[in-house]
């Protein structure tokens, strides 16, 4: 997949570009129906909530009855996002699933509720969020170059968190500018069911989070926790087991 400077001003024609981007198809009627929901973005309150309601679910993979997108949000490539049923996306948030495989790059379980301004953002790679999941407000969760993120049922993320497979250039030539160095293969994130990550915690590439752990606020994970421990610091440790 092309970086997204690339694909947004390289070749071929205007329209072909915003397609690659935004749509994620060729398909003139999936183009049409994409623009026609753009329509209801901006539209405030309950209005705006209501056609959203009625006309969004069907821009997408898939959608489950009774989901609900708040103003401002935006969506990248909407036909490789999959939605539960119950789901609410908050005020400005950003749902890119921009990969060049067919499948879905994004999956959010029922009854899940993103805050306000999370983003999820997939860079050819793959998003997978369990069913009563809690993202709290400008919290980001990436994926890039097939480092996978997974995270359970029943968890709480807190507030500006980063959540991150494939974050790290590799950056062994050093005459190489890095820019344009390849992504490494980090093995992405999986964060077990009921997990609650404290406020700003940061969880990097190639961690399990295991079942039931808790990160206090601020802790940066750069290894693997085990099941019902509780880790805080930078880098982040465990400090005990719950009882």
């Amino acid at each position: 997949m092309e970086k997204t400077h690339q694909a947004v001003t390289g070749k071929g024609s205007a329209l072909d570009r915003y397609r690659q981007v935004m749509v994620g198809s060729r398909s003139l009627s999936s183009l049409l129906y994409y623009e026609f929901c753009q329509l209801f973005t901006l539209v405030p309150g309950a209005p705006g909530m209501m056609l959203r309601r009625l006309f969004w679910p069907r821009m997408f993979r898939s959608c489950g009855k009774g989901s609900v997108f708040g103003f401002g949000v935006v969506v990248r490539q909407p036909c490789k996002i999959a939605v539960g049923a119950s789901v609410v996306i908050s005020e400005h948030c950003v749902l890119d699933g921009r990969s060049s495989g067919d499948g879905a790059s994004i999956r959010i379980g029922d009854n899940t509720i993103l805050s306000n301004q999370v983003m999820i953002s997939c860079k050819n790679g793959s998003i997978t969020i369990g069913r009563d999941v809690g993202i709290n407000a400008q919290t980001i969760v990436q994926s890039t170059s097939g480092n996978a993120v997974a995270i359970g049922d029943d968890c709480v993320i807190g507030q500006r968190c980063l959540v991150i497979g494939g974050g790290n250039y590799d950056v062994s030539d050093r005459h190489a500018l890095i820019r344009t160095s390849p992504i490494l293969d980090d093995g992405g994130v999986t964060v077990e069911n009921n997990v609650w990550l404290g406020a700003n915690v940061s969880v990097l590439g190639g961690v399990t989070i295991g079942q039931g752990s808790v990160a206090g606020a601020g802790a940066v994970i750069s290894r693997s926790v085990p099941p019902y421990s509780v880790c805080m610091g930078i880098p982040a440790r465990v400090v005990r087991e719950r009882a």
